[in-house]
């Protein structure tokens, strides 16, 4: 796929992933416009980056993203809709009764899954009209085996993992030109991950993962240790598992 020219919109844009992703598209020729809740963070990046178009929306909220969807249709419209946008709710003992568990998973179910769909079936039918058109949708190696610590996260990274399959062949079967493409990262150095000391890998070389699985076409993009993963998870499941929860899961867990 050819990026340069293209006008692309990054959700969760102002920091992490996100930010490195619009600097890394910009470089390369594209136009980038991204969005975020945090107007502060937006200003810093315009700031920083006058070529960038910042519009501040919630994902998660329906007239909020019936607003950016009037803003980019202003601007002209995207060739390139990514799906970056995600939360992490702190870790919580799924097996102690509280109700916290319910507000946090239904946070991270509406952000990270139907956040996801609400843009797509908004800005179908304009990427239906460009000769060129792609959907990133973010999904995560938890969608394979998910972590203890993290479980409806995990959840709603497999949700999106089904859904961007479901949505390929859906498209496919109508003789759409759309491409959809799925992005499976590693753990990554984010400030979603400070607290993390596992292995992580860097913004600058997951975006790069990003732009190359894009230019080749390649549908599943597995970047860094998802590809190592991958094939342990279908050879040797248990382990897997394992390597996402570690002993001091289990002792956090206790705890």
């Amino acid at each position: 796929m050819n990026i340069q020219g293209k006008t692309i919109l990054i959700t969760g844009g102002a920091s992490g992933i996100g930010l490195e992703a619009a600097k890394q598209f910009l470089t390369i020729g594209a136009k980038v416009i991204i969005t975020g809740r945090n107007q502060a963070k937006l200003d810093a990046v315009k700031k920083a980056y006058p070529a960038i178009t910042v519009i501040q929306s919630d994902v998660a909220n329906n007239e909020d993203a019936k607003f950016l969807f009037s803003k980019v249709k202003e601007l002209g419209g995207i060739d390139i809709l990514y799906n970056n946008a995600a939360v992490l709710v702190p870790p919580s003992n799924l097996g102690i009764a509280n109700d916290k568990h319910t507000d946090g998973a239904a946070y991270e179910i509406e952000v990270n899954y139907l956040g996801v769909v609400r843009l797509n079936n908004l800005f179908m039918n304009m990427l239906q009209s460009r000769k060129e058109a792609a959907i990133i949708n973010t999904t995560s190696i938890l969608s394979q085996a998910p972590s203890l610590l993290e479980a409806t996260y995990s959840s709603s990274k497999t949700a999106l993992a089904f859904y961007t399959i479901s949505l390929r062949e859906h498209l496919k079967i109508m003789g759409s030109n759309i491409k959809i493409f799925e992005l499976i990262p590693p753990l990554v150095a984010t400030q979603m991950t400070t607290d993390r000391n596992d292995k992580k890998i860097s913004v600058e070389e997951m975006v790069k993962g990003l732009i190359t699985g894009l230019e080749k076409e390649h549908y599943t993009i597995r970047v860094g240790d998802a590809k190592l993963f991958n094939l342990i998870n279908r050879l040797f499941p248990k382990t897997a598992y394992k390597l996402i929860n570690p002993k001091k899961s289990y002792q956090l867990l206790k705890n």
